[in-house]
């Protein structure tokens, strides 16, 4: 997700609520859509809550979840800090499903939640993304092999007029400036390393990522509800490279520099906190991640309000299609 939902998405939300049964999509989920799920069970202080191997499933907010949910068979609920955690089975898989919440912050908090509390082998993430590289297009869904926290940046000094300088002791602030901006590594620590070690990238996992790129014949969908359609026919693209930062983007210019300088395919607030998460752990980790927006780089005013339901069912029917393929 890359923004709090608007007044003008409350239709969408309020759309899942009346398909589910729910009461603001954030109520007792339904198993499958018919049975209801096993009421939400406290967490104790410490511990896990279950000791089944999952696959931690993860959303942002909840549009990006309600055809996830919709399939999820024999869902059990769990309150950990005010968040919901559904396990069950999804295409045969032992999931746990919830949402990290909008923002860097929430999807590192809630991501570390989930692996402290469940037994978790891997994270997969579905959502919706603003497209960077010009070649993709909305409702298309992203499969970045690497992911970074492009907005790590120091704030330079400006020493004459439109010429920014970093301090001397700064010595990783070596990729091409945006004005004062300087984009830069972050500390990390993890059981393999647990020596400070600055990272920029952190890569999705190798294996999970061939599997992605096998998926053949999904029928992404072109078309909404209320018949607002696209110009073209989504794709599938596995591989290149995501980011990730705290702010909703959506100018023209700083989305240009982006794609020149990391080579990004799209952009979100929450994947590189749950892929620097899931490095920390040593846990492996792939987001799906379908264009809503063109991040500012589209005619007229964002997309997003537009096209966010087709991006998001888009993103889960990979999803989906992934996990029926995991072996």
């Amino acid at each position: 997700m890359r923004r709090a939902a608007a007044p003008r998405w409350r239709s969408l939300l309020a759309g899942c609520a009346l398909a589910l049964g729910l009461s603001g999509c954030a109520g007792v989920y339904t198993a499958g859509g018919t049975a209801p799920a096993t009421p939400a069970t406290a967490a104790s202080a410490s511990g896990r809550l279950d000791d089944t191997p999952r696959i931690a499933v993860i959303s942002a907010f909840e549009p990006e979840i309600v055809l996830l949910l919709s399939r999820l068979q024999g869902a059990r609920k769990y309150s950990v800090g005010g968040v919901e955690f559904t396990t069950g089975t999804l295409q045969g898989k032992p999931v746990v499903l919830f949402l990290s919440g909008i923002s860097m912050t929430n999807a590192a908090m809630n991501t570390q939640r989930v692996l402290d509390r469940f037994r978790i082998t891997r994270i997969v993430f579905s959502g919706i993304a603003g497209g960077v590289n010009p070649q993709l297009h909305v409702g298309d869904v992203a499969v970045p092999a690497q992911w970074s926290q492009y907005l790590e940046v120091l704030m330079a000094r400006e020493t004459a007029p439109g010429r920014y300088v970093a301090p001397p002791f700064i010595t990783d602030a070596t990729l091409p400036n945006f004005g004062m901006m300087f984009p830069r590594s972050v500390e990390t620590r993890s059981a393999a390393q647990p020596g400070i070690v600055r990272k920029f990238w952190f890569e999705a996992d190798p294996g999970m990522l061939e599997v992605a790129r096998g998926i053949r014949g999904i029928d992404l969908a072109s078309c909404s509800s209320a018949g607002q359609c696209l110009a073209r026919k989504p794709q599938l693209v596995v591989g290149g490279n995501g980011v990730s930062g705290q702010a909703f983007m959506d100018n023209k210019a700083y989305r240009e520099y982006t794609f020149r300088t990391f080579q990004a395919n799209v952009l979100d607030m929450e994947t590189a906190a749950v892929g620097m998460v899931a490095y920390s752990n040593g846990v492996p980790y792939i987001a799906f991640r379908s264009l809503s927006d063109l991040a500012g780089g589209g005619e007229g005013e964002n997309e997003m309000g537009t096209f966010m339901g087709i991006a998001a069912d888009n993103s889960a029917k990979v999803l989906l299609a992934f996990l029926a393929a995991w072996k």
